[in-house]
């Protein structure tokens, strides 16, 4: 088996271009959500200047998450899956049954996580209410402040409020309804969701042992910390003008602001970036369903199924891309990734035989068997000498 790595002068080729496509698609992003802004808010008549400092944290945020998601697919084996992953489902011959495994998928992965239940159901409840609490608020605010959605009052009626969206006119409801206190304390329930999912998380991050040993601060506590610090000045802001006519609602906004803003800032280089990362995993299961319906790969060594074909032949190519030959000329096989776990450990267990009956001073055998290792154990050392 031999390694080749690509040279330094290659390497820093190649890293430049990807980070120039990075950094295009990233600034496109920004401007894109920029523009739209202004479209949405009709020329930024309906956007709230208060709300600035959310606005340029979203599009700094945009901006990041593009950047590093462009990285992150242009590496060799996630540029290779994405691809291999759209093929798969926009194929001819399964097209209709990847629909059909689309639905379920997005129905019980993401909607339900029955992924994480199997797993541990307080860990399925902890993820559960924070993903919908974090997915009701992000639907609620951002077409807010962006001034996407705003309410008026028609000419003539005091009593009900009509809904803009984009500046077009949509449904009307009334103001003391049922209705009005839904939408107008969406975030109010969001927070609900998400204070207990941070609740039931911390209580498994300070009681699990497995978590403890494996955990940090930044990567476990830092994103629990921030839902929660979200949540619960949001609240407060409600108590504030809702029971306290007011007091300290100047200070909470400013704190609350904070809060999201750094929350914001913080989300492209933290654990939520698994957040847009996790939906192209619905491309590697199309690609694991297509490679057990496909050609199978036949190990060179004992000629028995092992894996898909084409996921074998993807595995090389990925490693050529990376600058890695594991060839074998001299084998039927002819590459090291065509032969079966089982033989690979085989052949290990075969290759230490050996090594341990020419230190032993023996002729090294073909195939040496149990029987040979038996005796090698029950007999004396060899002085050095010998050995030689």
């Amino acid at each position: 088996v031999c390694v080749d790595r690509l040279c330094p002068e290659a390497a820093l080729t190649r890293l430049s271009s990807e980070v120039l496509r990075s950094l295009v698609r990233a600034a496109a992003a920004a401007l894109g959500l920029a523009g739209l802004i202004i479209l949405g808010s009709r020329n930024l008549a309906h956007f709230d200047a208060a709300l600035v400092g959310y606005t340029f944290a979203t599009l700094f945020a945009a901006f990041a998450i593009t950047y590093r998601y462009s990285m992150w697919l242009q590496r060799p084996p996630t540029s290779l899956y994405w691809r291999r992953g759209w093929q798969v489902f926009f194929s001819r011959d399964r097209l209709l049954m990847n629909l059909g495994a689309w639905v379920k998928r997005l129905v019980g992965v993401f909607a339900l996580n029955n992924f994480i239940f199997r797993r541990s159901r307080p860990r399925w409840a902890a993820h559960w209410l924070i993903m919908w609490g974090c997915v009701a608020a992000v639907g609620i605010t951002f077409p807010l402040v962006f001034g996407w959605i705003h309410f008026e009052i028609p000419p003539g009626d005091f009593e009900h409020y009509r809904v803009y969206i984009f500046g077009f006119p949509t449904f009307g409801f009334r103001i003391g309804g049922l209705l009005a206190m839904v939408i107008f304390h969406g975030l109010v329930w969001s927070s609900f969701l998400v204070i207990a999912g941070v609740m039931i998380a911390m209580r498994r991050r300070m009681r699990d042992r497995g978590a403890e040993a494996v955990q940090q601060f930044g990567e476990d506590f830092l994103p629990l910390i921030l839902l929660f610090a979200v949540s619960i000045t949001g609240l407060m802001l409600t108590a504030s003008y809702t029971w306290m006519r007011g007091y300290a609602y100047d200070f909470l906004a400013i704190l609350h602001a904070g809060c999201v803003i750094f929350t914001l800032l913080w989300l492209p280089f933290g654990k939520f970036f698994h957040i847009f990362q996790r939906p192209a995993q619905l491309g590697v299961a199309f690609y694991k369903d297509a490679g057990l319906a496909g050609e199978q790969a036949l190990c060179g060594n004992c000629a028995q199924p092992f894996a898909s074909k084409m996921h074998i032949e993807d595995l090389i190519r990925v490693e050529r891309e990376l600058g890695y030959s594991y060839q074998m000329p001299s084998h039927p096989a002819e590459h090291y990734q065509r032969i079966c776990p089982r033989c690979r450990r085989v052949g290990m267990a075969l290759a230490q035989g050996r090594l341990w009956q020419v230190g032993r001073g023996r002729e090294a055998t073909e195939r040496p068997g149990l029987v040979d290792v038996a005796a090698f154990i029950d007999s004396p050392l060899i002085p050095p000498e010998t050995t030689r």
